[in-house]
């Protein structure tokens, strides 16, 4: 029976399979006018508005189907585009830091060769630590007794004396700012260079210094330059700074012409954002 079955199945396939050669033959045989062109024809004709009726009732399954996949795509684009915008934002920012790196070395390394601090020994260091109070009194930098840092020698940034070290470990060294109530540095003023001393004005006014112990008649003005005394070639005495290191600008003076006059100046060094500073291993040179 199971054979019988087969056989019909196979004879069927093979006159369908004939009646499509004799039709394909006959079909481009045939002129274009000819009756299975016509057939053709007449079939699209009816089965044309059914094959647009159904396009347009599908559509908006397709339209569908369509926006879905958009909108995995979009997802999977936006995620890329986040990544790469994440990515480009942590190079821009180690971007700018290294140029902000480089242009405060750069003007450290003019500075040295401004005034000649070559052969004080200048030992470039990184600020490790600020203190937190409002005084900004200290800070720890990455130099220390390994590098031949010791008690008392001055630091500058790249702009002017920011301190002197105050204590010394192997790698590191404390570092009290002029701003701290304990600072007392030895200055000039003006073009006659008119001695004083310079002082915090006030606690916790890193912008306010003050020149005290100047001469009722001693000629200066705002707008001066204040530097440091430190010791003269002929001074055998000790100095804990170096001759002309900048210290900052004349703005005001209280009392002028008495004996109790205060010369206050702005220090050219901002102690609230000390990044890199050098620290003088040779305060008095190379014999020191």
């Amino acid at each position: 029976m199971y054979d019988k079955t087969v056989r019909r199945r196979r004879a069927v396939l093979g006159l369908l399979v004939a009646c499509s050669l004799i039709l394909l033959t006959a079909y481009f045989g045939e002129s274009g006018s000819g009756a299975l062109h016509s057939v053709q024809r007449g079939t699209s004709e009816v089965l044309s508005p059914v094959q647009e009726g159904a396009s347009r009732a599908l559509k908006p399954v397709r339209d569908l189907f369509g926006w879905f996949g958009d909108t995995i795509a979009a997802k999977g684009q936006v995620e890329e585009l986040r990544r790469e915008r994440d990515r480009l934002r942590t190079e821009v920012a180690q971007s700018e830091a290294r140029n902000a790196d480089y242009d405060r070395l750069s003007k450290l390394f003019q500075l040295n060769g401004a005034l000649g601090l070559d052969k004080l020994g200048p030992k470039t260091g990184r600020v490790i630590f600020q203190s937190p109070t409002v005084w900004y009194a200290t800070i720890r930098v990455d130099k220390g007794s390994d590098d031949g840092v010791k008690v008392g020698h001055p630091v500058i940034n790249e702009e002017a004396l920011v301190g002197r070290v105050t204590e010394v470990f192997g790698g590191s060294a404390q570092v009290t700012l002029i701003t701290d109530a304990s600072t007392k540095v030895p200055a000039r003023a003006g073009r006659r260079q008119e001695f004083g001393i310079v002082e915090p004005a006030s606690a916790g006014n890193p912008t306010d210094l003050v020149m005290n112990f100047t001469q009722p008649n001693a000629r200066i003005r705002v707008g001066d330059r204040v530097v440091t005394r430190g010791t003269e070639p002929e001074d055998h005495a000790a100095s804990r700074y170096p001759v002309g290191l900048p210290i900052g600008e004349v703005t005001r003076i209280v009392h002028e012409g008495t004996d109790t006059q205060e010369i206050h100046l702005r220090p050219y060094a901002d102690v609230r954002s000390l990044d890199f500073v050098q620290i003088l291993t040779r305060p008095r040179g190379p014999d020191s």
